[in-house]
């Protein structure tokens, strides 16, 4: 494995500056990696290859010509097939849309290349990026590069088993009700997902979203590293006119109170003694840091998950069932069925009902975020699960369902929240959310960074060698 596949995307970017690594070279190795590894896990499912060497070779004639390469000079990056990246088609895992070309990049692809980043692959994700697991009928199954026999998350599992698997330094990936963070979970990495309204957003390959997911989908860095994901959230953030609800808010938003809320079982919900272990560990360490770490309940996540529920399934109802059903894909056919019968009979009034009640909890939210500026809780309820696991039975369905429910409440807040990878349990990665008030990513990062730096730092796995 070339050097430059174990390095950061911190160092890849230093050393294309300073012209002690070519980024020529970078992105040969990397593709000389996917040869070699994506085969085996099918975390890229459309190729970049050319257009990749162009890019770095453009690059690195830009540095030789004594222009600024931008802060992610040279760093691979993958993105996710649900967003579109200019002469590559946009199939969100679907067959019907094997032929939707994009004609122009989405901002956050545009802000990448911008940076300085190659992208060197699109990502897999789930028909319809609908489930906690990454498997349709045009791409096939992404396996998780630490452990083949649980999921590599969804709906980014393409994009975390890329970085997990040394493909890319930086993965690409969306989050309206986990997406982001339970990959970056599933896989033993860290993901960030934004405040809403934080990373421009548009598909000019598609007609404009439902308020459902205007409200709570976003997209944000998957990585190896906080320093990785502050480097790349950053340019993400940059300013898009097409996104009439991107917020350009600065980075840094200024000093906090160390004080944080460990909630160990957010509305009494079910988690295992590994889950509360991980969350007890890293209240552990902030408290070394200096952080005050009270043990009590956070504020309603249930009645917000509830809402994210009732939003996106009136969304597909609405845009999205009829394309279901033609499709034809069977694990996303279950799954929506399943996901209807949770929400309950969908119209006007309750929509209406679930935007109004949204914004009372996002208050309440808000106002315990003045004292506690940082909750500390779980991803997921339970450890990975088993391949396939939410599509085996209507049981384990709703045994899926309640372990995410924190991934669920969040987007329905608006709220960023971060995946913290803690080292593994029972051969399966295993780590704790972080939950800051609206634009606190700042917050976030650097609290994940501490827990970085006092306990795991997740590295390349070669497929199916956990750790």
């Amino acid at each position: 494995m070339s050097d430059s596949i174990d390095q950061s995307a911190v160092q890849i970017a230093k050393a294309v500056r300073e012209k002690t690594m070519s980024a020529t070279d970078i992105t040969r190795a990397h593709l000389e990696r996917i040869d070699e590894v994506n085969p085996v896990i099918n975390a890229i499912v459309q190729d970049c290859a050319d257009e990749a060497i162009a890019a770095a070779e453009a690059l690195d004639a830009r540095i030789a010509n004594g222009e600024d390469p931008g802060p992610l000079a040279g760093v691979p990056v993958t993105i996710k097939v649900n967003v579109d990246q200019v002469g590559h088609a946009t199939t969100n895992g679907l067959k019907l849309l094997a032929g939707a070309i994009a004609e122009e990049d989405s901002p956050v692809v545009s802000n990448l290349r911008k940076a300085g980043a190659i992208i060197v692959g699109r990502t897999n994700t789930p028909a319809f990026s609908l489930r906690w697991f990454t498997k349709n009928d045009i791409h096939g199954q992404t396996l998780n590069p630490r452990n083949q026999d649980i999921t590599p998350g969804g709906s980014s599992g393409g994009a975390a088993a890329a970085v997990a698997a040394g493909l890319c330094a930086i993965g690409h990936g969306t989050d309206i009700a986990g997406s982001i963070r339970y990959p970056a979970f599933a896989c033993g990495l860290h993901g960030l997902r934004p405040t809403t309204g934080r990373v421009p957003a548009y598909n000019a390959s598609a007609p404009d979203r439902l308020i459902g997911a205007q409200l709570m989908a976003v997209s944000g860095p998957i990585a190896r590293s906080m320093a990785d994901l502050s480097l790349a959230f950053r340019a993400m953030i940059a300013s898009d006119m097409r996104d009439p609800w991107h917020r350009p808010v600065p980075f840094d938003s200024g000093p906090y109170e160390k004080r944080a809320a460990l909630t160990l079982a957010p509305d009494g919900m079910s988690i295992s003694d590994h889950v509360s272990k991980a969350l007890i560990s890293a209240a552990k360490h902030l408290e070394e840091d200096g952080w005050i770490v009270e043990e009590v309940d956070c504020p309603p996540m249930r009645p917000a998950a509830e809402i994210n529920a009732k939003l996106w399934v009136a969304e597909m109802e609405l845009g999205v069932e009829a394309l279901i059903s033609q499709e034809g894909e069977q694990d996303s056919q279950f799954v929506f069925r399943q996901m209807s019968v949770d929400a309950g009979p969908i119209d006007l009034e309750t929509v209406m009902s679930a935007l109004q009640s949204r914004i009372g909890l996002i208050r309440e939210w808000e106002v315990f975020l003045q004292r506690h500026p940082l909750v500390i809780c779980p991803v997921s309820g339970e450890l990975p699960f088993d391949q396939q696991l939410d599509v085996r039975s209507e049981a384990d369905f709703a045994r899926v369902f309640e372990a995410q429910m924190p991934q669920r409440a969040l987007p329905a807040l608006g709220l960023p929240g971060l995946a913290v990878a803690t080292g593994y349990a029972n051969q399966r990665p295993v780590g704790v959310q972080l939950i800051g008030g609206q634009f606190r990513e700042d917050l976030l990062l650097q609290a994940g960074a501490t827990l970085e730096k006092a306990g795991h730092r997740p590295g390349i796995s070669n497929p199916f060698q956990v750790g």
